[in-house]
């Protein structure tokens, strides 16, 4: 039911921030837990971060641990993923992803795990 579109992505240099969005309709927003997974060429996707539905639970990857914050605005239907301390790395198509749940501390980690998807926005970290 929910209708997802990221918006933000760009082209920066290593060590910069850059902050992508994601709005949802259809659906309640405020029932979903949201995430971010990534996939650059030739690899899979994979997680990035996720959040509880009210946004009181975040869950992320190693690998962006302490770079990275996942935030949403419930009132707007609008998830985000600021990114901080770029490194090439971390260059890839960035999607996010919604699931209903009724857990408000449910922050799922799998790609099997969640029903919508966006069609992705590119970030590019060159160094």
């Amino acid at each position: 039911q929910a209708h997802l579109v990221e918006s933000g992505g760009g082209l920066v240099q290593a060590g910069g921030s850059l902050r992508v969005s994601c709005t949802a309709s259809g659906g309640t927003f405020s029932t979903y837990a949201m995430g971010w997974f990534r996939q650059a060429p030739g690899k899979e996707r994979e997680f990035v971060a996720s959040i509880g539905r009210i946004g009181g639970r975040t869950y992320y990857a190693d690998s962006v641990k302490g770079r990275f914050t996942i935030s949403r605005v419930n009132a707007k239907n609008t998830l985000y993923l600021q990114m901080n301390t770029l490194k090439p790395e971390d260059t890839a198509v960035y999607y996010c992803a919604a699931t209903y749940t009724s857990l408000s501390e449910d922050t799922p980690t799998h790609i099997n795990e969640y029903a919508y998807w966006g069609q992705g926005t590119q970030v590019t970290v060159s160094s």
